[in-house]
This record gives structure tokens, C-alpha cells and sequence, in this order.
């Protein structure tokens, strides 16, 4: 619960994906939310190491996941998603106008001044490790993120969430800083390791991983298996 395969909500999510990639897929976002609320979905899959099918891009213009529709909207882009669960559901985002565009402005915060550079440093070292250039711009993108993280936990405090309760921008600052797992990075801001730490013992949270996992376990390619 909640996957349900006759859910009239659906998210698309890829069949498969690599080992670094595994946990880290944005479906996971859509999902996380979906598990807080208790709302059913449906699961349509997707081929990440082939094309997108033609139409597929009427639904994301860019190809990617997850694509999301319900009775009310289509919609891409996590952030809008969760936007869109947020302000149907009270325990995603608060019902008064500041405390709902605060937590709106933490998961543009998550998406606008968090992840761009971390997406630098994944590039880096997953797609370009090795090459020349990368010797001088990796110290760069690492102090850029840790000034990032810096500020980002002395703006947390000690509360445990952003703004004092779970909201949709703590799922999207989770989830952006979980793109950090295998650095130490996060670990070196203790306010933010316990933030990640909070969001990922969450019953919604783990059934949302584990569902995602559990795909990829289901559609592991076969040794030797052409791709």
C-alpha cells in the first residue's frame, strides 16, 4: 500500500537503472509523498538505457521520470507534482497562505540553490572521471557545496523540519541531499545528517524505497543479456 495497479493515479518510473542511481530515481519523490497521504498509484514503467517511446514526450517534454496523472491534472516535474499533492492534502503542505509558501520555497530552495550543484559533482565523478579539467573544478564544486550546506543548516536550526512540521519541501531537501550518500558531505553538517536521517526513518518513506527497489530487483538485466 499504497501501489495499486487499478489506481486511477499513476506515476511513470524506470524498469531499471544502474547501481549509484538505484534509491535515488525523482519517482521516489512522487512516491514518498503518495505513502504520507495514503493515496493509491499505479506504476508505469519505462526503459532508461533505450529511447523514450514517440508519445511518451507529449507527456514529459524531456523524457524523463516520472510523469504523473490523476483524475484532476497531467503533470511533470517532481516539484510540480509535489506542489500539486501538497495543495490537495494538508499533511504535505500546510492550509495558511505563509506557511504554504514557505514550504513551497523550500522545495524551490531544494531544487534552485541545493541540487544544481550537486548534479555538478555527480557529473564529475560518475561521467567524467579522469578527464583533465576535472582536477581543478572538483575542489570548486566541493567548497560551493559546503557552503551550501553550511547555510542550509544554520537556516534549519534545531527544529526538526523547516518550518517545524513535515512539509513537501523537507521531502524534496531530503531527497536532494540523499544525491550526497556516498561523500561524507552531509555528514559533516549535523543538523542536516539528522534531517536526512528523520526523513529516511519514515514508515512512508521506506515503503516508497522499497517499492522502488523492488523493481529494479524484478528487472535486473541478465549477465551477458544484451542491453
Amino acid at each position: 500500500m499504497p501501489v495499486d495497479p487499478t489506481a486511477s493515479t499513476e506515476i511513470t518510473a524506470f524498469r531499471w537503472v544502474p547501481d549509484f542511481a538505484a534509491g535515488l530515481v525523482r519517482d521516489l519523490r512522487i512516491r514518498w509523498a503518495l505513502e504520507e497521504i495514503g493515496r493509491p498509484y499505479k506504476v508505469r514503467l519505462l526503459d532508461a538505457l533505450h529511447p523514450r517511446p514517440a508519445d511518451y514526450f507529449l507527456e514529459q517534454p524531456f523524457g524523463q521520470v516520472p510523469a504523473y496523472r490523476d483524475d484532476e491534472v497531467h503533470l511533470f516535474e517532481s516539484g510540480a507534482i509535489l506542489i500539486h499533492l501538497g495543495l490537495g492534502d494538508e499533511r504535505l503542505l500546510p492550509a495558511d497562505a505563509n506557511g504554504r509558501g514557505r514550504a513551497i520555497a523550500w522545495l524551490v530552495a531544494a531544487l534552485n540553490s541545493v541540487e544544481p550543484a550537486i548534479f555538478e559533482l555527480s557529473a564529475i565523478d560518475l561521467f567524467n572521471r579522469g578527464e583533465a579539467w576535472t582536477r581543478e573544478r572538483r575542489p570548486q564544486v566541493i567548497d560551493k557545496i559546503r557552503e551550501r550546506l553550511r547555510l542550509l543548516a544554520e537556516a534549519l536550526g534545531d527544529r526538526d523540519w523547516f518550518e517545524g512540521r513535515l512539509t513537501i519541501g523537507d521531502l524534496m531537501m531530503v531527497s536532494v541531499l540523499r544525491n550526497l550518500r556516498n561523500t561524507g558531505l552531509v555528514a559533516e553538517q549535523p543538523r542536516l545528517a539528522a534531517l536526512v536521517a528523520r526523513g529516511e526513518a519514515r514508515p512512508a518513506f521506506q515503503q516508497a524505497l522499497a517499492d522502488q527497489l523492488a523493481v529494479f530487483a524484478a528487472h535486473q538485466p541478465q549477465e551477458g543479456a544484451a542491453a
